[in-house]
């Protein structure tokens, strides 16, 4: 939704504040339906074993895998850790689950900035 700088100019405070509850609100919404969050990046590889006779030593397409490894923060440090393939499963919606919250969040953080000028305009 665009707004030019002319339509802003005709709605109140009052209009700007109930359109950024509104918005607040659909953030709020979606952020309830979100059920699993987590941070970190999931790889997926395909690994050669280091038997000098297997076809893994020659040929890329024949390496083993897919493994997948997830890696993390945790207390400041960072974590990597093979997860089984439904591990990896859950974990690619929680870490597109957690990249959205963080979305959502910077969106409610603007709006709400948008609704403290439109309810507390700054003194002249």
């Amino acid at each position: 939704m665009k707004v030019n700088a002319q339509s802003m100019s005709k709605r109140t405070p009052n209009d700007r504040a109930a359109a950024a509850r509104e918005r607040i609100a659909r953030i709020r919404a979606e952020l309830a339906a979100i059920e699993v969050v987590c941070s970190g990046t999931l790889l997926k590889r395909m690994k050669t074993c280091g038997s000098p006779g297997c076809r893994c030593a020659t040929d890329p397409d024949a390496r083993h895998g897919p493994y997948y490894e997830w890696g993390h923060m945790k207390a400041g440090k960072l974590l990597h850790r093979l997860v089984s393939p439904p591990q990896a499963e859950a974990l690619r919606l929680s870490i597109a689950n957690y990249r959205k919250v963080k979305k959502l969040l910077r969106a409610w953080e603007a709006e709400t900035e948008r609704l403290i000028d439109a309810e507390h305009p700054r003194s002249s």
